[in-house]
């Protein structure tokens, strides 16, 4: 299935939030289940930086090659508490349903307080956007921690997805662009990168997410970054929701369309 262009509908954007509120409205007792479900870990190099990250995994068949899916977080959840990161979004891959339909590895680093997934040059009000040479701390040990789990685990190479939202959306970017054989698919939500280097990354299906009445994050860079795919033959995906701020990330991972068109990619 290609990926496409859309334009949500204020109706459509109303009622899938209303979907959201219901999908995320979990009691404390089902959150508590599902965190648990994500093991925890640590990844480190050999200078002795470290990772923390959340991992779920399905239920275990020896002879199955599992698809591998990154979720990033936002900078509300920077920290050490290996939890944070778990909050919005992470938990929608552990319910009993998404596991049964869609068996996969999923892992979810923590990134330190005070650092970045990205490194990348630009203004908080300017939509220009240079990726810097050298990756940020915590995006070189999590590309580390994916080469380690393709290794070590039973990872399907060619089913390497990667989200993430706010300052993770910006980190998927970066990822694709420094890292771009490593993907099969990349949905950044309200995040966004730099335009100049879509050659390297134009390959990979994307689907982008954004609310139009975004403060925090422009939702201009999602437009750049479409139209500059486009511009190099490419054909992503962008759902703008018309009435939406900076929470598009409750939309995003419940929306069962996106969620199958992922799963669908392959390298």
């Amino acid at each position: 299935m290609k990926p496409f262009f859309i334009h949500c509908a204020m109706r459509k954007s109303y009622l899938l939030f209303l979907l959201s509120i219901l999908m995320f409205g979990f009691s404390k007792s089902n959150l508590s289940a599902q965190s648990n479900r994500f093991s925890a870990g640590k990844f480190g190099n050999a200078n002795g930086d470290t990772l923390l990250y959340r991992q779920l995994f399905p239920d275990a068949n020896p002879k199955a090659k599992y698809p591998l899916v990154i979720f990033l977080h936002g900078s509300g959840e920077r920290g050490k508490d290996n939890e944070a990161q778990l909050k919005w979004g992470a938990l929608q891959f552990a319910t009993d349903q998404f596991m049964f339909q869609h068996p996969s590895i999923v892992i979810a680093p923590q990134c330190p307080e005070g650092q970045q997934w990205s490194n990348f040059k630009r203004t908080a009000n300017s939509t220009d956007i240079q990726l810097l040479p050298n990756p940020s701390k915590p995006m070189e040990l999590l590309l580390g921690l994916i080469k380690n789990a393709i290794q070590k685990l039973p990872v399907d190479p060619n089913r390497v997805y990667i989200t993430g939202l706010s300052m993770g959306g910006f980190g998927v970017f970066d990822a694709i662009t420094r890292a771009p054989e490593l993907f099969a698919a990349a949905v950044p939500v309200c995040g966004g990168g730099d335009t100049s280097m879509v050659n390297s990354f134009s390959k990979i299906p994307i689907w982008m997410f954004h609310g139009a009445q975004d403060g925090a994050v422009n939702p201009q860079l999602s437009m750049n970054m479409a139209a500059a795919l486009f511009k190099v033959g490419a054909n992503p995906g962008l759902t703008m929701y018309p009435t939406v701020g900076h929470f598009s990330w409750l939309g995003a991972y419940v929306d069962q369309p996106m969620i199958e068109w992922m799963y669908g990619q392959h390298k």
